[in-house]
């Protein structure tokens, strides 16, 4: 296999723009890298358009043969360290990034066979983004509803944050979250959201055919949202803390999702 020894070498730059939001959303394309989501992305058959590999790959990482076979049966180039330290956004990279293609314009549609809907109104901060998609995941949703000024969900930090739930979880990115609710609440699911202006707690209220809205890190969730609210909620606090962070409270309400499941 010729290897790549160039900078300038076209398939290096265009790897490298996808660092960019605005080239991922013009190559409708992200960068995933380490062994573990490369790994995750051909298991859950992600659609994997390039694999680049470090030229002393196999010298940092040992791979099963299986493993190995399935790299090799993709669009596989290799690069020198000197270039691939030119890709890779890690600071002890293990030599293997993979380019995978977002999903379609025909997976953009919400799913409402589904119990619960998580809706994120402008969420900020790409940890939070990526924790609340592996958090779904864990919970074995399907889909998340995404506001048009959060987080890029394909930020390579996002993306490495999700643990591979990327691959798993529909990310429903929509231009007006208000009538993507109001599309919910067309197919019979009530839209509820985190307020302190109410006296109803996450335990009061029934998990079947919501939207759960979590809202922005600053602000929460918009007076527009809570304006076409079905229900607003509240996370009972005993300390002097008056707001949680988004991700800790959309794991709150997941997971008392998931005890009422797991208890029928």
């Amino acid at each position: 296999m010729q290897v790549i020894s160039s900078k300038d070498n076209e398939i290096v730059k265009n790897i490298r723009k996808l660092k960019e939001k605005k080239y991922r959303d013009l190559e409708n394309a992200y960068i995933i890298e380490g062994i573990k989501l490369v790994k995750e992305a051909i298991a859950e058959n992600a659609k994997i358009r390039q694999i680049v590999m470090c030229e002393d790959f196999n010298d940092t990482v040992e791979l099963d043969k299986d493993t190995l076979y399935e790299i090799a049966r993709h669009n596989l180039v290799a690069v020198t360290k000197n270039v691939f330290n030119a890709i890779t956004d890690v600071k002890t990279p293990q030599g293997i990034i993979a380019v995978i293609e977002k999903n379609g314009a025909s997976e953009n549609e919400a799913d409402y066979s589904q119990d619960i809907i998580i809706a994120l109104d402008d969420i900020q901060d790409p940890g939070n983004l990526g924790t609340i998609l592996r958090t779904v995941d864990s919970a074995n949703l399907k889909q998340i509803i995404l506001s048009k000024n959060s987080a890029d969900p394909y930020n390579p930090k996002v993306v490495r944050s999700t643990m591979g739930a990327i691959f798993r979880v529909n990310i429903i990115e929509t231009e007006n979250l208000q009538q993507e609710l109001s599309k919910a609440q067309k197919n019979e699911f009530k839209v509820m959201v985190t307020s302190l202006d109410t006296k109803n707690s996450v335990y009061d209220v029934d998990y079947n055919k919501k939207v759960i809205v979590i809202g922005n890190e600053a602000n929460g969730v918009s007076k527009e949202i809570q304006d076409m609210a079905d229900e607003k909620v509240k996370i009972p606090m005993l300390g002097r803390t008056e707001s949680l962070n988004a991700s800790v409270a959309a794991g709150i309400m997941i997971y008392e999702y998931v005890r009422r499941k797991v208890a029928q």
